[in-house]
């Protein structure tokens, strides 16, 4: 049985209330969240112990202790890329299995110093937003696999566009591959956001949230065109992923991938903030 820690900002939140359940359906016996860490409760939540009696795990110490005790970590923290990097600086140096959540960084240069830091140590690390795992996306990709994407029209909602943009961004790469070379934030009013992403080569992809939107996308490929209104089995797909790269060691995504998406959702936050103006993404 591998012992998987969590490490995490505050523990009572939506990520490290749902993997527990998946991670036990998904491990076959194999996998088991163990260890649990929070810097600090949110007010209003369940603090660690709490949490800890509530899931059946042990509450751990510091960070160092997770990462003793546990044969892979996660760091959770999803809504705080922000704190990624010193959350997992530990676990980075660790050579065990890192799975990093969602935003991954909160810009490119952060994105490079954690998989430098990971590289440094030999350790596995591991970071994707779960829309990254449709169903219907990969037999998408599937599909497509022999063209090249001209064009991706993704839409998508949430709390707001800073936090779940991430999700489209990582479909739009997920098909598009690396080579952003500029956005352009279109959109109007705080209600919706529309971000026009364009290629180096060319070719170009948009963006838009609104909160109560769901996530869909239509791709143009070179001979033909496929549109999904329907994505499913993302989180159960991504749970899989991961537990696969917790036994292998092996990420099923390019790092260069992850730190295009960071450097790129970075740039589309701050293109919104100046509308109807090119920004170049640093290569």
């Amino acid at each position: 049985m591998k012992k998987i820690g969590f490490i995490d900002l505050f523990i009572d939140e939506w990520h490290a209330n749902n993997y527990p359940k998946w991670i036990k359906e998904f491990g076959k016996n194999e996998f088991a969240v163990a260890l649990s860490w929070e810097e600090k409760p949110m007010e209003g939540r369940r603090p660690l112990a709490a949490w800890c009696r509530d899931f059946g795990v042990a509450p751990a110490g510091s960070i160092a202790e997770v990462v003793e005790q546990c044969d892979a970590i996660c760091v959770l923290a999803p809504s705080n890329p922000e704190v990624h990097e010193r959350l997992a600086e530990l676990p980075l140096k660790s050579g065990k299995p890192v799975y990093v959540d969602k935003p991954f960084a909160p810009n490119g240069a952060a994105a490079r110093r954690l998989f430098a830091l990971a590289a440094k140590h030999h350790t596995p690390l591991f970071s994707s937003s779960a829309l990254r795992f449709a169903t219907e996306l990969g037999a998408a990709k599937t599909a497509l696999s022999r063209e090249k994407a001209d064009f991706v029209s993704i839409r998508g909602g949430g709390g707001s566009f800073e936090e779940y943009g991430i999700h489209q961004l990582e479909m739009l790469v997920t098909v598009m591959g690396i080579g952003v070379k500029r956005v352009m934030a279109c959109g109007h009013g705080a209600r919706s956001r529309h971000v026009l992403v364009e290629y180096a080569d060319g070719r170009r992809g948009t963006l838009t949230w609104m909160q109560p939107q769901s996530f869909g996308l239509a791709i143009a490929g070179t001979k033909q065109d496929v549109i999904l209104n329907q994505l499913s089995d993302f989180f159960p797909n991504l749970i899989k992923a991961m537990l696969n790269f917790f036994a292998t060691g092996e990420a099923p995504i390019p790092a260069a991938e992850t730190i295009e998406i960071a450097t790129a959702l970075a740039a589309a936050i701050s293109a919104c903030q100046t509308p109807d103006r090119w920004l170049s993404i640093a290569p």
